[in-house]
């Protein structure tokens, strides 16, 4: 296999799953907040402010992206397109997973919001949690990046 398919399976494994965990994520909150309507319509925006939460690891997938296009290059060593690959891995894992689980804390956020409950800002704080393991996997991302030998 030529290095530079090596490196673009990489860059679909991180934009991709940590897209479709953004994906599935966000349609976990949104079917909780047309639950949450039906009880209180009036908290919509609370809920809103929940549900957009795991839509960023979608964004941290494409923005490692951004950050290594530059080394797509024909020639691109054995070394960087390997590199390239570890991070999609590891970032498009880290952004499903984390997507999915944080759309759990969410979810049951705006349910206890709709029941009457004061749970934005202790949702908000427990769903940073999973968010974090996609903010290590970005960081790393960019940590491998700082790596690679100069274009």
């Amino acid at each position: 296999m030529e290095p530079i398919v090596l490196a673009y399976v990489g860059i679909a494994l991180m934009v991709g799953l940590s897209g479709i965990g953004s994906a599935w994520g966000l349609t976990i909150c949104g079917n909780a907040v047309v639950g949450a309507m039906k009880k209180a319509p009036e908290k919509l925006g609370l809920y809103i402010g929940l549900s957009a939460l795991p839509s960023s690891q979608g964004l941290y997938g494409f923005v490692a992206y951004m950050i290594m296009q530059p080394y797509l290059v024909e020639n691109i060593s054995l070394y960087v397109a390997a590199a390239i690959f570890g991070s999609g891995l590891l970032m498009g894992f880290s952004g499903l997973i984390s997507a999915y689980r944080q759309s759990d804390v969410c979810a049951n956020g705006i349910s206890a919001i709709a029941a009457g409950h004061n749970m934005f800002a202790p949702t908000m704080v427990m769903a940073v949690f999973p968010e974090m393991y996609a903010i290590l996997s970005f960081v790393v991302s960019i940590l491998i990046v700082g790596t690679f030998p100069a274009l």
